[in-house]
């Protein structure tokens, strides 16, 4: 650790040197490896003007110097100027053919070039040579990864977690591969695996609750989350899972409990607040639950799912002049929710705002929300505000999805004779009849004039015979 400490000093020595240099104007000499940690630093901040002119002053204190090119090689190819890349690379090779960051970065312009398959050829050449074969098993994973080969990216990046137990960004591309590919019990037995030799690893105990969870397995889920926490007792992911799970089991008060450690280890979370909000609610304690949804969203003004819990809260109520307003709030987040439109259209119908009802239910078939319960409100309205031919047509178009439904064909055929157009009219009562004659009743509550018409009468007794 002191090591580290020194070096860290050393290198924030030489930035602050460089720097005044830069401002001077006064050429300093710096060694290369002074140069390089000064490049590292402009690029881990994301400095890439600044990481170029330190390499040009790099290379012309240290024209021979290689790791200088390869960094002039990362930003060459960070620019998309491959060609230039891989040229100097050619060069780089020529001098240094074991040098497996020169490897590393052809298999990078490769990748790019959507070569990956050669790209993994030359990664495997750089394992000859690393000392580090952590990432470059890491990097083989990736490529992988971009060709969606699931079980060759986990394999690589179970031989990088096996080079260094702590890359957990490994362990987390492992388990991201089990879950694409719904081997939940496979990723337990592996992460098992893992915790017999790093038994205090919270990352993986995090990570086994959460398979535990998908399975819904929530017993097991929560002794691992409580191992996680014993590993690491200021994990705040651990306590927010462990609150889901406890949720779960309807043991709302201690979901509570968690979900407020989290608030005290950090700043607050909005999931958080919402979260105590819902548990608040399923106690019966309204007021502490609106209380938390509303710091919901003054924690986060754009989180549409806070102004749809307050909705749905007033919902409940049947305070629908409050449940719009906050309706409206969701929607102006996120306008491409049909949830929210349908709650939209649902509440605007209580308030007898048919227009705008009519408006919430077309916006959710615009976005794709084919549900048949759908078509059928929107047709009921349409109905009923007089615009029989936009019901007809709203109708015809459900019809394409569900071309068997008596439900349907029963309002088309009320909307038809209501129309005076018989014929039409009688076809679709026939075949709402051979679907299903108790449905009837739709065409007596919603056309009654309809149903008690001597044609219609007739025709229905013929199907009750």
């Amino acid at each position: 650790m002191k090591f580290n400490h020194e070096e860290f000093e050393e290198n924030n020595f030489s930035i602050t040197r460089y720097e005044s240099m830069l401002r001077s104007n006064d050429v300093k000499f710096f060694d290369s490896d002074e140069f390089e940690s000064i490049i590292h630093h402009y690029l881990e901040n994301g400095k890439i003007a600044k990481a170029k002119k330190a390499i040009s002053l790099g290379l012309s204190q240290h024209p021979s110097s290689v790791n200088l090119k390869l960094l002039q090689v990362e930003i060459l190819v960070f620019e998309d100027r491959l060609d230039k890349a891989d040229n100097l690379l050619a060069q780089l090779h020529a001098l240094e053919p074991e040098n497996e960051e020169i490897y590393i970065q052809k298999a990078n312009i490769l990748s790019k070039q959507n070569d990956h398959l050669k790209a993994i050829e030359l990664l495997s050449t750089a394992l000859q040579y690393t000392a580090d074969d952590a990432d470059v098993y890491s990097l083989i994973g990736m490529e992988y990864l971009f060709m969606d080969d699931f079980e060759n990216a986990k394999v690589n990046f179970m031989r990088c977690l096996e080079s260094d137990n702590q890359d957990y960004s490994a362990l987390y591309n492992i388990i991201y591969c089990f879950d694409f590919l719904e081997q939940h019990e496979e990723a337990i037995n592996y992460l098992n695996m893992f915790l017999d030799k790093n038994p205090y690893c919270e990352v993986a105990w995090h990570q086994v609750g959460k398979q535990y969870f998908d399975l819904k397995d929530y017993k097991k889920a929560l002794a691992a989350f409580d191992f996680a926490i014993i590993s690491d007792e200021y994990f705040i992911g651990a306590y927010l899972e462990k609150g889901k799970v406890l949720e779960k089991l309807k043991r709302y008060n201690e979901a509570i409990e968690n979900y407020r450690i989290t608030l005290e280890l950090d700043d607050p979370t909005s999931f958080a607040l919402l979260r105590i909000g819902k548990c608040f609610e399923k106690l019966g304690s309204d007021d502490l639950a609106i209380q938390h949804f509303s710091k919901t969203v003054h924690e986060d003004p754009l989180l549409d799912k806070g102004w749809i819990a307050i909705t749905d809260f007033y919902l409940r109520k049947r305070n629908y002049q409050k449940a719009l307003y906050y309706t409206n709030k969701a929607i102006s987040i996120d306008s491409e929710n049909v949830l929210y439109w349908k709650r939209y259209a649902k509440i605007n119908n209580r308030l007898a705002f048919f227009e705008e009802a009519e408006r919430g239910y077309r916006k959710a078939l615009e976005l794709g929300n084919y549900e048949l319960e759908t078509w059928l409100n929107r047709s009921d309205i349409l109905k009923f505000i007089g615009e029989s031919d936009a019901a007809i047509q709203n109708i015809q178009q459900a019809i394409e999805f569900y071309p068997e439904n008596a439900e349907i064909q029963y309002r088309l055929a009320g909307l038809f004779y209501e129309k005076q157009e018989f014929t039409k009219g009688e076809f679709h009562l026939r075949k709402a009849l051979e679907l299903d004659l108790e449905f009837t009743i739709i065409l007596e509550e919603l056309f009654e004039q309809v149903f008690n018409l001597t044609l219609v009468q007739n025709i229905i007794s013929e199907y009750k015979r």
